[in-house]
């Protein structure tokens, strides 16, 4: 499954920290988004929270636990996994139940509507719904009564989901655990039922992982980039998903895949969907790789070659960042009567729904209901089909401000690193030339894992080919690093 880029700033440089916030303060009015709520829906979250709509099904006997980023509060989800008799998995995957406290219309439901999703970046966000909703009522929190859409899913020994369901329910998450403590305690395992749900959460994230290479699916381990700064000299440095991350990550889409089934089964529902890549960029990736000198055996297709890059190494990073390319055009599809005629996700070489994170992403919330409706075999809400023929727009729309927003933060905090750089010279890849101005173009400096504009003084640029480059200017004011040919 392809993963968003991330960037993280890991300081206690006073002057890097107030530079990283001056920028995204710009980048915020420029996109014109804000963090703070009007006070219509601050009220209107006091008053939901204040008597939230509970369901009577009691599910608190689960010892659940929470996997994510170190110091997160809006938690999601809640994993509980068992052995089946016979052999084979019950997971059990607890979901925020956002419809507890956001009515259909109500001022928090318009606002949300209004943001589409969470906004991201260097370690701050512009939150979907307010915090005392994402961060506390809702979020299933260690220790705290939380109402969920709780998924029980039927996994088989090789790793194949036979059944899935999904009912509301209460539910208590016994720890909350972050990906490198999690990791941590599986290197080094100790008793409790935290321990046993780890390795019970290792060997169905292995089993769903190989399903999804002999299945096609296309997996880009982007790495996070942490940027770090000390007496005024910033530093990069890669770091790579845990093998814990992944395999929390399979159980999402082992429940996105649940919900896709059980929407197409019913012939309602919206689905996330992406193309398959234009060969162009499938082309353009063996250019990269073979001037960065990565082997590409002429027997290997790209899922497989992606699959088989390391994030920790600059050259194979440079790679990754170079095919989220392949994954250009996604999507959302909305139906109520008929299958869509393209329902797939390429890079899943399935049919997806997104359901597991509605404290984050609106449509979550919508998929949620579909599939409660289906279960419970009651009609799908008048209020979720009357917005499903506009959603797929509103998540569009949202997605595109996202991503504006995360290459912004990307944007702004590489400059801040290369600003005490220019006029450096670093070996690139150039990866992409403008067919009416062959002058100028794109390189991939492999050592710093970036993309950025290049511009040549005479001659066209060598498309695909291994060039050196010197760094020309990094304006942090501007979000602009620019390289020239040497």
């Amino acid at each position: 499954m392809p993963s968003n880029r991330r960037v993280r700033v890991q300081t206690d440089d006073a002057a890097a920290i107030a530079l990283i916030r001056e920028g995204v303060t710009q980048i915020r009015a420029e996109l014109g988004v804000s963090a703070d709520f009007p006070p219509d829906v601050l009220a209107a979250a006091a008053s939901a929270v204040a008597a939230p709509r509970l369901p009577q099904l009691d599910r608190t006997d689960l010892p659940m636990v929470t996997i994510d980023p170190e110091g997160a509060r809006d938690l999601d989800q809640a994993l509980h996994i068992e052995r089946a008799e016979g052999g084979g998995y019950v997971v059990h995957y607890a979901i925020a139940d956002v419809a507890a406290f956001v009515a259909p219309g109500d001022p928090i439901d318009l606002e949300a509507h209004r943001r589409g999703e969470t906004l991201y970046g260097a370690d701050s966000k512009v939150p979907l719904h307010p915090p005392l909703i994402s961060e506390d009522a809702a979020s299933l929190v260690p220790d705290q009564v939380r109402p969920a859409l709780l998924w029980t899913i039927a996994v088989d020994r090789s790793g194949e989901g036979t059944d899935v369901r999904v009912e509301r329910a209460l539910v208590r998450s016994r720890e909350q655990l972050s990906y490198e403590e999690a990791q941590r305690r599986l290197d080094s395992p100790e008793d409790g039922s935290a321990s046993e749900v780890l390795e019970l959460l290792r060997e169905v994230g292995e089993l769903r992982m190989a399903r999804d290479a002999a299945r096609g699916g296309v997996s880009l381990p982007l790495p996070e980039q942490v940027i770090d700064a000390e007496g005024g000299e910033w530093h990069l440095e890669f770091r790579s998903l845990l093998p814990v991350e992944e395999w929390n990550s399979q159980i999402s889409l082992l429940t996105g895949f649940g919900a896709a089934t059980l929407m197409i089964y019913a012939r309602v529902g919206i689905l996330r969907t992406l193309p398959p890549p234009d060969p162009r960029d499938v082309q353009r990736l063996h250019r990269v790789a073979a001037a960065l000198g990565v082997a590409w055996p002429a027997e290997t297709i790209y899922p497989d070659f992606v699959r088989a890059l390391d994030p920790r190494r600059p050259d194979h990073a440079a790679v990754i960042v170079a095919s989220a390319r392949l994954l250009r055009g996604s999507g959302y599809v909305a139906f109520d009567g008929e299958v869509p005629a393209e329902p797939q996700h390429a890079a899943l070489a399935s049919e997806y729904a997104h359901v597991t994170a509605p404290l984050r992403r609106l449509g979550d919330r919508y998929a949620g209901e579909v599939c409660l409706a289906i279960c419970a075999g009651t009609a799908v809400p008048d209020w979720v089909l009357a917005a499903l023929p506009a959603l797929p727009g509103e998540l569009q729309r949202s997605a595109q401000r996202a991503r504006s927003y995360e290459r912004a933060v990307i944007d702004l905090a590489e400059a801040a690193l290369l600003a005490s750089h220019v006029g450096e010279e670093f070996d690139a890849v150039v990866v992409s030339v403008r067919e009416k101005e062959p002058t100028t173009g794109a390189a991939v400096v492999a050592a710093l894992g970036l993309e950025a504009p290049l511009s040549s003084a005479g001659d066209p640029l060598p498309l695909g080919t291994a060039v050196r480059v010197r760094l020309a200017s990094a304006d942090v004011a501007t979000r602009q690093v620019t390289l020239t040919l040497v």
